[in-house]
Formats: structure tokens, sequence, C-alpha cells
């Protein structure tokens, strides 16, 4: 098996951005501190590809060059749709790419993380990467989530 792929349901989460806070003991700070995902849910959206993951994994992780591609399809908001007669129909000025938030980068990057030690042994094995969010249908539509291919090369 040189490539799998799969699709991951769900609403995906952002991983790298961190937020430190200071110790206090007493109220007085103890020189420790503690680092915590900014998004609270990317420990639980990482379990989901993880499990995913390991569903259609190899025997043994990938070893050597790798190429991953991540499709990241992303709820629509309800402004993107019509209101009375036009209920429920997408406006012509809806986008078809959603430019704000998440990054895509910290999208891959929490993807990246849950596939490693399952799919690859390490992330640093990934070489060459095509990564893309789109928009798909609302909250509740089985097409939010993300596609992944990874390919040893």
């Amino acid at each position: 098996m040189n490539s799998i792929e799969f699709f991951v349901a769900g609403i995906p989460k952002p991983a790298g951005s961190k937020t430190a806070f200071a110790i206090k003991k007493g109220g007085v700070y103890t020189g420790r501190t503690v680092v915590m995902d900014a998004c609270k849910k990317t420990k639980s959206w990482q379990a989901t590809v993880k499990a995913e993951a390991r569903k259609h994994a190899p025997a043994t992780p990938f070893d050597g060059p790798i190429e991953v591609f991540l499709c990241f399809s992303l709820p629509r908001p309800k402004f993107h749709y019509g209101k009375g007669k036009n209920l429920g129909e997408l406006k012509s000025t809806a986008p078809y790419y959603p430019t704000g938030r998440p990054d895509v980068l910290k999208l891959a990057r929490a993807v990246e993380d849950a596939m490693t030690c399952v799919v690859y042994g390490d992330d640093a094995q990934i070489v060459r990467e095509r990564i893309i969010k789109v928009y798909t249908g609302g909250k509740t539509s089985p097409d939010v989530g993300v596609r992944i291919e990874v390919c040893l090369i």
C-alpha cells in the first residue's frame, strides 16, 4: 500500500494558536506556565481524525517522503442563503471559497498532528502538500469535514 484516501466528517477545527497562562499559588507567581490550544475543540477534532485514520492506515506507518492532499469542506453561513420566496436557495453573491477564519494552515496542522504515528511516523516526512478549503452545505451537511489523501513518494 503506497497511498490512502478517506473522509472525516465533522466541522474542522484549527490547531497551532496557543495561549499561555502564568501559574499563581497563594497570590504569588510560581514561575511555571501552562500552554493550551486557543481552540478548545481541537483535541476532540483530532481524536475524530485519528480514529478515522486508523481505519485506513497502513499496517505500519509510512516511512519516507510523503505527499498530502487535504480538502476542507466548511459549512456555509446562513446569510449565504436567500429569505422569503428564495428561502434555502444560494445567493448569486455567495462566495465559493471561505476567505475568513479558520486559517487553512492551522486546519492542516490539526490534521497532520492527528495522523502522526498512525499514517506516518512524523509530519516532518511531508515534502509536498496541497490544501484547499471550500464551502459546502450547512452545519449538519454530511459533506462537512476533510477529505484526506496521503501518498508515499
